[in-house]
């Protein structure tokens, strides 16, 4: 499966919730990360957000894609991020 995370967390949290994504998909701005992700791999992803985000403070949204066939990205001003992953 294919993911989008984005996430806006308590400025105490940015560094763990970013460390936690990145080893498992790829950084492409700001609080923005995507990649392909095996369903175990996603779950152990989904715990390990869970234990450090406070859910009174933060948020953490996952947009899930089963086919990328019909998508495509367009950037718009400078590319920040992870340059290898494509839609």
């Amino acid at each position: 499966m294919f993911v989008i995370l984005v996430y806006d967390v308590n400025v105490k949290r940015v560094v763990k919730v970013l460390k936690t994504a990145r080893k498992y998909l790829h950084w492409v701005q700001n609080s923005v990360l995507e990649g392909e992700i095996s369903k175990a791999n996603f779950h152990k992803l989904k715990a390990e957000l869970r234990s450090i985000i406070n859910d009174e403070e933060d948020s953490v949204i996952i947009y899930v894609f089963r086919s990328l066939q019909y998508s495509s990205r367009e950037i718009m001003g400078i590319e920040k991020g992870g340059q290898d992953i494509f839609l």
